[in-house]
């Protein structure tokens, strides 16, 4: 079953286009990672599916609705999105910044219940974040941050969660940390969780499921263990690499090739790297 999928999607700015004829299904209660170089539309792509970019054309379909047909109010209580590096207003607290998330399921009969208490502290305990519910969002580290940020999608209580790379600018064991609660949230909860990810090794960790994008196009998808590899990694970014399994994971491990310091290679070492 699909959570969300696109129809000959095209999208762009102005006359130029980065996404062109697009048909992805989004498979439901799993975590979807999209990858790619830098400006082949990946987040551009994670926005129309929230209905923040209008396509130029063809539609993106949500419960079996086109998304432009939606209320916003509906739309709201179906996906949550956690934009890249979000800024809270000035002064707000954390506790604050969590009960927004609730805002699509308020209306002006009724502004607050025992569901939206009970939303927000549940959000505020899976993030671990209740201990900081005094605190202002400007003086959190970045990784206490961007939890707050994920406890207020989480109060939204939605299906669906799109990220725009939630890991920028954060540490490794604070890129740990947010994914690992993601991943759990998927389990726990069957969220289905639809991200952006720079890192191809991280993406190979927590994905059940990868889009590779390329040319304004699907170039491949499918779970990480079929279809990361060396061919694929050198289409999509123009490496040259070693597809290892991760020690820990068992998931596909991306060991570039550089030219700059490195072990000096044997011929098995060369064939084995495969460049």
């Amino acid at each position: 079953m699909n959570a969300i999928s696109t129809k000959d999607l095209t999208l762009g700015y102005g006359e130029r286009s980065v996404i062109e004829g697009l048909d992805l299904s989004i498979p439901k209660g799993e975590v979807t990672v999209f990858i790619g170089s830098n400006g082949c539309g990946k987040s551009t792509l994670l926005r129309s599916l929230a209905r923040l970019l209008k396509p130029q054309s063809g539609s993106v379909v949500l419960d079996g609705q086109n998304i432009s047909r939606m209320s916003t109010k509906k739309v709201a209580q179906n996906l949550s999105i956690l934009p890249q590096s979000p800024i809270a207003p000035e002064g707000l607290t954390v506790l604050q910044l969590v009960k927004q998330g609730r805002y699509p399921h308020q209306s002006w009969m009724q502004q607050w219940s025992s569901a939206d208490e009970e939303a927000v502290n549940k959000a505020l305990n899976a993030t671990r974040m209740v201990e900081f519910v005094d605190k202002k969002v400007d003086d959190l580290s970045g990784g206490q941050r961007q939890r707050a940020w994920i406890a207020m999608s989480l109060a939204q209580d939605t299906d669906i969660m799109l990220l725009d790379e939630p890991t920028t600018y954060l540490d490794l064991a604070h890129q740990i940390d947010i994914l690992d609660l993601l991943h759990e949230l998927n389990v726990t909860e069957n969220r289905t969780i639809i991200m952006v990810l720079h890192d191809l090794n991280l993406a190979c960790r927590y994905a059940d499921h990868i889009v590779a994008i390329k040319n304004k196009q699907v170039y491949k998808e499918g779970n990480p263990d079929d279809i990361i590899s060396p061919d694929l990694v050198h289409a999509v970014f123009g490496l040259r690499c070693h597809i290892a399994c991760d020690p820990f994971c068992g998931t596909p491990m991306c060991i570039p090739f550089s030219k700059g310091r490195h072990k000096k290679a044997t011929n098995t070492d060369a064939a084995a790297i495969n460049i």
